[in-house]
Parts: C-alpha cells; sequence; structure tokens
C-alpha cells in the first residue's frame, strides 16, 4: 500500500470502524493432520461473523519473515514496516507514558534467569509478578552507575522493564543482548553494520554492556531473575498520525505498555482500561460516542502460544470470542477481525505464517467461508494478501476512500 496515495483519498464520513487483535492468532497444529488452536476452538461467534464477511490470510511482512509485534502491528495499522522501523524500547517508554526526548535511546529489558555459567535458562524469569519487577527495577535504579549519562529505570508489567540513556553521543544502531533461545550466554551488544554514526553507536553499545555487567553482579542472589536482557534499543521516529494519514480519531484499548506506545506513537488516544477482557469491552462502549477508529487489544492468545500450552491457546479464542456480540450490537460500519502474526504453540513463539482474517461490511462481497480458522481463511476470497493492505480495505467499505482518477 502507498500511504501517500491513501493520505490524497482519505476523505471524511460518518462511520466507524473496529479492529479486533488478537495477538499471535495464527498457530499450527500439533500433528501434521491435526487442527491449530483456532480451528480446535469453539468460537460460534466468529464463524457467524466469518459467514457474513470476506476472509483471508494476512502476511505480515513478507514471505518467510517472522514479525515482531511491533512491525506486525504498524502494518495492520497500514505503515510500511519497512519503511517505519522503531524499536521496541521506544514502544514499551512510550506505553508506560514515559517523557521520551528526541535524543533519548530507549531499550526493551526482560528480567532473565542464567545458571552458574551464565546460560540463559528462562528468558522471561518465570513471567516474575509485576510487584518483583517493581523491587528490582528500584535495585537496580539505586545501584547501576553509568559515566557521562542520565539513567532512567522503570518497571512495565512482570519480567518487563524499561531502560532509556539520556545524554549527547548516543545512536540507536545498535544490536540485541537477548539471544531468543536458552542454553546460551546473553550477547554482547554492537553496532550495526551501516550505523549512521558508528562512534555514536558504539559508545551506546558500551553503555548498555556495562549496565548489563553491573546488573548481573546486583541481581546475582535473586532466586529467579538474575540477569537481563535487552532489546530494541532506538530513539523516537518521526511518523504521521492516523489523523494526518486517514482522516482518523483512532482511539486504543489495549492492556499491555507496549502495545499503549505502538498505539499514541501513530496518534491514537489510549483509552484507560481495565486489564481484564471485560473491562476493554466496556471501554468499547463507553467510548463510542467519541471516536471513529478503535482498535482493541488482546495479548493472551500469542503469551500462551509463547508459552507452548495448546488447550491454554484455544481457552483464550474460545473467552474472545464469547464477546464478539457485544461490538456487533455497537452497530459498526466495518469489523476487522486478525491478528499481528502466528504465535504457534508448537514453536513456543512467534512465525511467519499467514494470520487468518475476516473483514465485515454492508459493502463486502460475502466468500462462503462457513468457518474463522487458518484453512477456511486460506480458501476466502482475500486469499493471502499483505497485512499493510488490511487499513485501505476498511477505509474503503467505511466509504471513506475517494476514487482514484478522472
Amino acid at each position: 500500500m502507498d500511504l501517500d496515495l491513501i493520505r490524497k483519498l482519505a476523505i471524511p464520513a460518518d462511520t466507524k470502524i473496529v479492529f479486533l487483535v488478537m495477538d499471535g492468532l495464527g498457530g499450527l497444529p500439533l500433528e501434521p493432520e491435526g487442527l491449530t488452536e483456532l480451528e480446535t476452538a469453539c468460537t460460534p461467534n466468529l464463524d457467524s461473523l466469518a459467514q457474513r464477511s470476506v476472509s483471508g490470510c494476512a502476511l505480515p511482512l513478507g514471505a518467510g519473515i517472522t514479525p515482531g509485534s511491533g512491525p506486525g502491528h504498524l502494518a495492520l495499522f497500514g505503515y510500511d514496516p519497512f519503511r517505519y522501523v522503531i524499536g521496541r524500547g521506544v514502544l514499551e517508554a512510550l506505553g508506560i507514558d514515559f517523557d521520551l526526548g528526541p535524543q533519548d535511546v530507549a531499550g526493551r529489558g526482560n528480567f532473565c534467569t542464567v545458571d552458574s555459567e551464565g546460560k540463559v535458562t528462562d528468558r522471561r524469569a518465570g513471567r516474575i509478578a509485576t510487584e518483583t519487577c517493581v523491587r528490582l527495577t528500584s535495585l537496580l535504579r539505586e545501584n547501576v552507575r553509568l559515566p557521562g549519562v542520565e539513567l532512567f529505570i522503570e518497571p512495565v508489567k512482570e519480567h518487563r522493564f524499561v531502560l532509556v540513556l539520556r545524554g549527547t553521543g548516543l545512536a540507536g544502531d545498535v544490536t540485541e543482548s537477548d539471544p531468543q533461545q536458552p542454553g546460551v550466554n546473553p550477547l554482547t551488544i554492537t553496532p550495526i553494520p551501516g550505523a549512521t554514526d558508528p562512534a555514536a553507536s558504539q559508545r551506546t553499545a558500551d553503555l548498555v554492556n556495562e549496565f548489563s555487567a553491573q546488573a548481573r553482579r546486583i541481581l546475582s542472589s535473586e532466586p529467579a531473575a538474575n540477569m537481563v536482557l535487552l532489546r530494541g534499543l532506538d530513539r523516537r521516529p518521526s511518523i504521521p498520525t492516523m489523523q494526518e494519514a486517514f482522516g482518523l480519531r483512532a482511539a486504543a484499548i489495549a492492556v499491555y505498555p507496549m502495545y499503549r506506545g505502538l498505539a499514541k506513537l501513530v496518534g491514537m488516544t489510549a483509552l484507560p482500561s481495565g486489564t481484564k477482557l471485560a473491562d476493554e469491552f466496556d471501554t468499547l462502549e463507553r467510548a463510542w460516542p467519541q471516536h471513529d477508529f478503535f482498535y482493541l487489544h488482546f495479548k493472551y492468545t500469542d503469551s500462551r502460544g509463547e508459552d507452548g500450552d495448546f488447550a491454554a491457546k484455544v481457552a483464550m479464542i474460545e473467552e474472545f470470542d464469547q464477546y464478539v456480540p457485544r461490538v456487533m450490537a455497537l452497530k459498526p460500519d466495518v469489523v476487522v477481525v486478525t491478528g499481528d502474526h502466528s504465535t504457534p504453540a508448537l514453536m513456543k513463539g512467534h512465525s511467519w505464517h499467514p494470520v487468518p482474517s475476516l473483514l465485515h461490511s454492508r459493502f463486502c462481497r460475502c466468500d462462503g467461508t462457513q468457518l474463522f480458522g487458518e484453512r477456511a481463511c486460506a480458501r476466502g476470497a482475500l486469499g493471502t494478501f499483505a497485512s499493510v493492505d488490511l487499513m485501505p480495505l476498511a477505509l474503503a467499505n467505511a466509504l471513506r476512500l475517494a476514487k482514484y482518477g478522472a
């Protein structure tokens, strides 16, 4: 999709669009001839909606490319994730309402567990309680000292925290320390080849490596969270808002800070909400008159997939299905159900597989799909398509795009 073209074609309208995003929705069967998590789940409401929609499978980035949550969501919002590259740390910082300056470098941190040889045994330290994360970030804040920069260490949720470096001579073109697998040592952070400012990137890498070294000494007596892993170190980029690009008064309903941060970066209003799924739908109903685009995010399909818990992911999908009638009762003009990427329990992580998706409106050309699942959607009229095309399709079905040309 050409964002500049869509920007020119966007027109105002009194129509409402809802994106229901089940994080990591796509899956795989445990056995070759079996069913995926979504196909296993009992989803009468999603199946009914699929019968009144057009469906397909969304490819977040490109064939064979496994997306992170940031680029996966950017594509859903209509932004080319290869053009707008955003570090995970920036999203986490914005998600907790940290006042991120233009020269700050922010990184997403995980408290993790390492053995006596320094090898990672659990990348998430057993998903420690948020209260423990608050205590540990306070411990690091009180004891870590880095030369020549101001240091901020803020808790996020469970094992996640934000690291922010503030000062001169910093850059975001550096690698990560998270090896993405157990049984190996955390990686040494280095400048990315071709860094815009190699000297600044080297200084930033040296500072973050020193932070990790000090953190390991300070956390050495902790039973689980005895080390840190760092990802997505970057500065805040410049990106057009959804109001500027599409003329939308957009709102986000998300529990996890990273997703709230991403929504805020593209100009959405991050609405306050409780932590339960029912709370998110309560928020949607209360805010319905004030906005014309709603992004509602559900995290736990992804986290259960990352845990390798097939049955638990099925249960999360079934829970979500129960709330679909509450959306439809609001009579939105367009409803999209999709995910930012696939997280098969079989793989215990993100994967490159296309994501089952549907689009419902009074103007969509229903394709006869009877069930909402991977194989059924793959036979839908949209086929396998780029995630970035969902937004212009939604805008068109909401009568928010003008004709192109004479």
